[in-house]
């Protein structure tokens, strides 16, 4: 049910189970505080000179007034805010976000509805003026202890702003103060254009005459103001010639829990967005980092049936609400996919957690506003971007998560359109076409906007969850009809690019799954009998614990570059094999291109289009096996657990990896060069297509970073796969004609000598800008002397070739190469 402005705050009042009873909480404040609040404001000096004015000179019979968290005025062109003393020193949290802007400002990732900035202030109260002051928790100390006088000392809080007092209410119970500079000129504070977007358009100054307050709105725990603001630029995103920018800025400011959540304690083993702060208050030796989750406040409805066991509905459900401007279309499935986490809630003891709205109309919420900071909306955005987002607003001080939008971007279903072409095509004929199935459009939608809401609940992407799965399941079509692709919604596992052509009843599209269910009872299963985030950590360990070297509930960070079951976009727990039939797949859709676009279409936009994107899920699929190469697994583990957390990626599978990269990767794939595609799109750079691809995973092997873990872990135990055995193995295939006597073709010319190249980046790179030497010193460990041996290797066997060439472009390539070589080893 949406409720109006007035009538909200007649339920709040009624509510018996609302966090912020704001009427009763009000009047109990009043009563115990009014001696207080009274003495607060002597008549000063300041009152006697005439610079705190009477309150009905400020405040006029002309004034507008709204009442709510403070009431608000607008006499005239100004706008007064009325500060009930029992906020000043109060926790509130000051949110900027875009309400309007020009096209392409910023780029593709910034819109209606994108966050600029999140402080938690404080009204503080400094003789006759009123500052805002920027406060932080990420330092604490309990307020008993000597220590905290110190922690307050060296984190001492900014002031975003001071404002004389312009009046005293009648009942001294509040202050005047005049807002309309604040909201009305350039604070930085609240810009929505920061120091590399004023640098980047040239942007002047803020033009006063073209800038002003559109509204300011007071709500029972919340303000809301909308700015209009123009700017001169030399350098607007849209030129049209009047150098101007002119956007709006929605200010959210709302009242923090005066009653806070129980944080709950981070556990590396499951993933979540944290924040982490330093308390002072510890006896030991040196300041606790404490690292909590972020999320939702869930509180059962009936404790006692809560702890029988049974499903409960939360005090305060969830709710997201439609952005106003999403096609008719596309709400079912939206919804839909906010709603099918009410199962995972389920996991934790809670029904009905989660709830999607339609956007109210004016008849049943005149106030509604995506940018309002009460409501959770699902933003659509009309804007080229190919992409969905996940933000949320959070409680510093507990982790506590106020309020999110997720950010749905027009064209992003042609991205999973054309994926679900590229990926699946060869085994799934509903997908070879440009006109997916509504059905199935839905369907990615509605997991697209799953995969979001598990971010607005405080799931970070979790790169392992797909692992959990053998590859060969993938072909079972009973399998994936209820297991899905990946063990959770938050894997970066889109399709089932394994299915062979064939294969029957195949699921080619993600869901949640277990690892969901799992983490969700992690983080807001609620513990009645637990009064601190101390009296969890028993609990949660075991819960973790239980789940240990089930690879369904492992937890993969999408940070990692080095452990191979933790990559994005890959399925199964093979990627060697996975990509066998990944690429095999592909052959199929690359033969079949053009007749499932061009031939349809009658031009080559969509061909063109869908080709180059063919080109990046070949080389994702190459990219998932070169990983293996100097791959570490990770396990993340307490020392309770056995074993190790990091361990070397076997030398069998590293070196079969590196068979593979040469007969798929290396081994010209001129399939990839189709004369029926590339003479349609383009009049050129075909070699150099091929080219870029293959030399992009050649680096990825010639790095410092992978030769340093092969380095570091050859030394742990020699029976690892070593630097030089990598290296040998890479040059013999790189170089196979020199051996066989066979021509050069010129896609293997172009890699020969993007190999010649790395190597002497190996070489001569200034360590100064080398990222890995943050964990070895190049420069004295065995890099160079490892290349400089492979490089004179290869200067003999140049040599040799040079004299056996039969083809003369062949015989030019070696006799080039061994001058580069020459020049590597001895520059002089």
């Amino acid at each position: 049910m949406i409720f109006s402005k007035k009538t909200l705050v007649t339920v709040l009042c009624l509510s018996a189970f609302l966090v912020f009873d704001v009427s009763n909480a009000q009047s109990k404040r009043k009563s115990k505080k009014q001696a207080k609040s009274e003495a607060a404001i002597p008549k000063t000096e300041a009152k006697k000179k005439g610079k705190i004015k009477d309150y009905d000179k400020v405040i006029t019979k002309d004034a507008i007034t709204d009442d709510g968290l403070f009431k608000t005025h607008q006499v005239g062109e100004k706008y007064f805010f009325e500060i009930p003393n029992e906020y000043l020193d109060t926790d509130m949290l000051l949110v900027s976000r875009f309400a309007k802007l020009p096209s392409q400002l910023g780029g593709g990732y910034v819109n209606a509805g994108t966050k600029t900035n999140t402080r938690l202030i404080q009204w503080q109260r400094f003789k006759d003026k009123i500052l805002i002051k920027e406060k932080s928790y990420s330092a604490v100390a309990q307020d008993s202890l000597p220590i905290n006088i110190s922690v307050q000392n060296n984190n001492y809080a900014p002031t975003l702003y001071a404002f004389d007092i312009q009046a005293i209410s009648k009942d001294s119970s509040a202050v005047v103060v005049d807002v309309t500079s604040f909201y009305g000129t350039d604070v930085k504070a609240l810009s929505g254009l920061p120091a590399r977007f004023r640098k980047q358009y040239k942007v002047r100054n803020l033009d006063k005459s073209r800038s002003f307050i559109n509204s300011v709105k007071s709500f029972p725990e919340n303000i809301e103001v909308i700015q209009d603001f123009t700017y001169n630029a030399s350098e607007p995103p849209v030129n049209t010639g009047d150098e101007t920018i002119s956007i709006q800025m929605n200010q959210s400011m709302i009242l923090l829990p005066k009653d806070k959540m129980q944080p709950r304690y981070f556990d590396e083993r499951v993933g979540w967005f944290t924040l982490s702060k330093y308390d002072y208050s510890s006896e030991k030796l040196k300041a606790d980092r404490k690292t909590y989750i972020r999320k939702w406040r869930l509180v059962p409805k009936d404790i006692e049936a809560y702890k029988r066991g049974e499903l409960v509905e939360p005090v305060k459900p969830i709710v997201y609400y439609l952005d106003p401007a999403t096609p008719e279309k596309f709400r079912s499935y939206m919804k839909e996919g906010v709603e099918l986490w009410q199962k995972a809630f389920e996991a934790a003891g809670f029904k009905n957690a989660i709830i999607a709205k339609d956007p109210p109309t004016k008849e049943e919420d005149p106030d509604f506003s995506p940018e309002d900071i009460r409501y959770s909306v699902i933003r659509y955005v009309a804007s080229t971007t190919r992409n969905a987002t996940g933000p949320s607003v959070s409680d510093p001080r507990t982790g506590e998560i106020i309020e999110s939008d997720i950010i749905w971007y027009h064209n992003h279903l042609r991205s999973y359109r054309n994926r679900y072409l590229l990926e699946t095509g060869a085994s799934n004929p509903s997908a070879r076409t440009l006109d997916t199935p509504e059905e199935e459009i839905g369907e990615m939608m509605k997991m697209v906007i799953a995969h979001e809401v598990g971010h607005t609940l405080g799931l970070p992407h979790n790169m392992a969850a797909s692992y959990a799965y053998d590859v060969e399941n993938y072909r079972d079509g009973a399998f994936t009809q209820k297991n899905g692709i990946a063990a959770t919604i938050m894997d970066y596992a889109r399709y089932n690019y394994i299915a062979q052509p064939g294969d029957q009843n195949i699921r080619f599209i993600r869901q949640l799954g277990p690892y969901d269910d799992y983490a969700i009872n992690f983080g807001y299963r609620y513990y009645p009998e637990a009064k601190s985030a101390d009296d969890e950590r028993e609990i949660l360990d075991q819960l973790v614990s239980a789940k240990s070297g089930d690879p369904v509930y492992m937890f993969g960070s999408q940070g990692s570059r080095f452990d191979p079951r933790s990559q994005t976009e890959d399925i199964g727990n093979n990627s060697i094999k996975a990509s066998t039939y990944g690429l095999s797949n592909l052959k199929i859709v690359a033969k079949n291109l053009p007749a499932w676009t061009s031939d349809q279409t009658n031009n080559y936009d969509d061909l063109g289009e869908l080709y180059g994107e063919m080109l990046g899920v070949w080389n994702r699929y190459v990219g998932h096996v070169a990983t293996h190469i100097g791959g570490v697994y990770e396990d993340t583990k307490n020392p309770s657990q056995a074993g190790d957390v990091y361990t070397m990626v076997p030398k069998t599978l590293q070196k079969s990896a590196m068979q593979w990269l040469h007969k798929n990767a290396f081994a010209s794939p001129t399939w990839l060069v189709d004369k029926n595609i590339l003479n349609k799109i383009d009049y050129a750079g075909y070699t150099e297509r091929l080219r870029g691809l293959q030399v992009r995973q050649l680096n990825r092997l010639l790095n410092f970073e992978t030769l340093g873990r092969l380095i570091d872990y050859n030394a742990l135990d020699t029976n690892n796969y070593s630097a030089l055995e990598m290296l040998r193995d890479l040059r013999k295939g790189i170089w196979s004609e020199i051996n066989s006597g066979q021509n050069v073709s010129v896609y293997r010319r172009n890699l020969q000598r993007a190999y010649v190249d790395q190597m002497k980046y190996l070489m001569t790179e200034d360590m100064n800008r080398a990222r890995s030497r943050k964990y070895y010193n190049v420069n004295q460990s065995d890099v160079r002397a490892l290349v400089r041996g492979e490089l004179n290797v290869l200067k003999q066997r140049l040599k040799a070739g040079a004299n056996s060439a039969v083809n003369t472009e062949t015989k030019y390539h070696y006799r080039d190469a061994l001058e580069r070589v020459n020049s590597i080893l001895d520059p002089k």
